[in-house]
């Protein structure tokens, strides 16, 4: 203590940094253990790739001679939504690892562990977010081959990898929550499969949100994925323009995800109970 009688508070202050570094730390150590598994399993992301290659190859080509705003064509318009959807489908059935942990032991283990739980919903968001981003990689790859115009300015690309990891672990994070509650692989399965298509076809996914009918609007403009959408949209094609901004996107994004984080962080030990 300090003549002045305020050491103490400075000494807590002092102590913030390193509590926020090893937070950080520990949030890492999660996620690089959840990545991991790839390796050991690498065939699910090429299982992943058959769906956005279908929706792209066949629906796109379909339904080729829509013109987006009158200007790009419709392949333009649909290739970031395909790429969201695949977001969405790798990032909601993600809760059910922690059901087969908890059925392994490793749930109850990580709980003993000084690491919070915080950290362990966010490592796990973020491994979701890893895995992500070979869509990018495969989305873009069959975009250039249907002939979609793509925007390879390195900051939209950069911004781009953001908004996928943003939207996995937004949709990871819900997920989780959904398998806190539910605690059954049979129950979790049916009701991410009951999840999936309204998340999908209720957003601007294939279609812009003007020719919705008025209640759907409603349900898409409080959709996360309508925004991981939009802020694609707006940088992965040439021209792109998003419905509403970059910054609300990210902001809404952001925001849905700290809840849930939050949310999964409270309901994580439910998981065991």
């Amino acid at each position: 203590m300090t003549p002045d009688g305020h050491g103490a508070p400075h000494a807590g202050w002092a102590d913030v940094p390193y509590a926020i570094a090893a937070f950080v730390r520990k949030t890492f150590v999660i996620a690089e253990l959840e990545a991991r598994k790839l390796r050991h399993d690498p065939t699910e992301l090429f299982m992943r790739a058959v769906q956005p290659t279908l929706w792209l190859l066949v629906f796109g080509q379909v339904f080729g001679k829509y013109r987006w705003h009158g200007e790009g064509s419709y392949l333009d318009f649909l290739a970031p939504g395909i790429l969201a959807q695949s977001v969405l489908f790798i990032a909601i059935f993600y809760g059910i690892t922690i059901i087969w942990e908890r059925d392994l032991g490793l749930v109850h283990k990580m709980l003993v562990t000084p690491t919070p739980r915080s950290a362990l919903v966010l490592g796990k968001a973020l491994s979701a977010g890893v895995r992500a981003i070979s869509q990018v990689v495969l989305i873009f790859i069959i975009s250039l081959i249907v002939g979609v115009h793509i925007n390879w300015n390195p900051l939209h690309l950069l911004a781009i990898v953001l908004i996928v990891v943003l939207g996995a672990a937004c949709f990871s994070t819900f997920s989780l929550v959904i398998a806190c509650l539910v605690k059954t692989r049979e129950r979790f399965m049916g009701i991410g499969q009951l999840m999936t298509m309204p998340l999908f076809f209720a957003s601007n996914a294939i279609y812009p949100i003007e020719i919705m009918p008025n209640w759907l609007k409603v349900v898409a403009r409080v959709n996360p994925l309508t925004y991981q959408v939009d802020a694609l949209r707006g940088l992965m094609v040439v021209g792109g323009v998003s419905h509403y901004s970059i910054a609300l996107d990210l902001g809404m994004l952001l925001g849905i995800t700290t809840v849930f984080v939050l949310l999964g962080s409270r309901l994580y030990r439910n998981v065991v109970g």
